[in-house]
């Protein structure tokens, strides 16, 4: 006999604020390793809990609080970085995702 508990798998949803404090989620798809630094690659998802066609978001990772042991993730300035990290996530995923430049 099958067991459903409703709702929907949450094993991979990372919930950030944006500036305003508003709740946002997002798929967790992979941390990219670059010049000893770590960026997490994210999905925005949509109200409903389904995926996003859009952009991903790439942040970096900062300090752990050892407090809390929460990573907190900042905003990617530098272009050539994103771009870096952004073509290492591309090659690794080539065959699960459909890429438009």
């Amino acid at each position: 006999m099958e067991e459903n508990f409703g709702g929907e798998e949450l094993d991979n949803v990372v919930i950030l604020n944006d500036e305003e404090g508003n709740e946002v989620k997002f798929e967790f798809l992979d941390l990219i390793e670059l010049d000893d630094e770590e960026y997490v690659v994210l999905l925005p998802m949509t109200a409903e809990g389904e995926e996003d066609e859009g952009e991903v978001v790439i942040l970096k990772v900062e300090d752990i609080d050892e407090d809390t042991d929460e990573e907190s993730y900042v905003s990617v300035d530098d272009e050539e970085v994103l771009n870096k990290v952004f073509e290492i996530f591309k090659e690794k995923f080539k065959d699960d995702f459909d890429f438009v430049d």
